[in-house]
């Protein structure tokens, strides 16, 4: 088993999980955008589509070697006419979950356990390594606490926990000058994951507004 996981999606699902439980730590909106959201950060890190102004475009429509981004590619080839990024990400959201503790579980950085109630079961995936499982959120908040460079694979972990709202959690008893550093990190990313972030931080205020009413 690899020491950390290379895909930012796999490292996002284990930051918005418990190491030890799999439950999750985020409330279902923020956590399925927020995958859905990673998913399209590898394509875009893989150099195969880019961001701009709330619109996906697709760079180099080649099949990557992963299943799941070669899925989520093959999605935006054959549907060029839907380009709007909200749109994507609340299409991934519904299975984003599902499709990213599948990969995860396929090269066994999670079992699938079931848990409730005869009458009201369901599957939960546990880390199957905790020490694996709690490296990434372990890394980022030691990073951003010591005000170290990211690289762009941390940066865009930092987005997402700071868009998601994971970053209260993640810099737990940090002062108010760490906290500012998250949000300067964020705010001077690479402007295609710039566009990609506000889009999430949209999408998920707007699920949130229209469960209340």
């Amino acid at each position: 088993m690899p020491a950390r996981p290379a895909l930012i999606a796999n490292e996002f699902w284990f930051m918005a999980h418990d190491d030890q439980t799999g439950r999750p730590r985020l409330f279902e909106s923020a956590l399925n955008h927020g995958l859905a959201a990673a998913l399209l950060a590898e394509l875009h890190a893989e150099g195969r589509i880019t961001f701009d102004g709330g619109r996906i475009e697709v760079l180099n429509a080649w099949p990557p070697k992963d299943w799941l981004q070669h899925l989520v590619l093959d999605r935006l080839t054959t549907q060029p006419q839907h380009s709007d990024t909200r749109t994507w990400l609340a299409f991934l959201a519904a299975t984003a979950g599902e499709q990213v503790a599948d990969r995860m579980w396929q090269v066994g950085l999670l079992e699938p356990q079931q848990v409730g109630r005869l009458w009201r079961q369901r599957i939960i995936h546990v880390p199957t390594d905790t020490n694996i499982a709690a490296s990434s959120w372990a890394r980022l908040s030691v990073d951003l606490r010591f005000t170290r460079r990211l690289n762009f694979f941390d940066v865009m972990l930092a987005g997402l926990a700071l868009h998601t709202h994971l970053d209260t959690a993640l810099l737990d008893g940090a002062s108010l000058a760490v906290r500012t550093h998250l949000r300067q990190v964020v705010a001077q990313a690479p402007l295609p994951v710039r566009d990609l972030l506000a889009d999430v931080d949209s999408a998920i205020g707007g699920s949130v507004l229209s469960h209340r009413t």
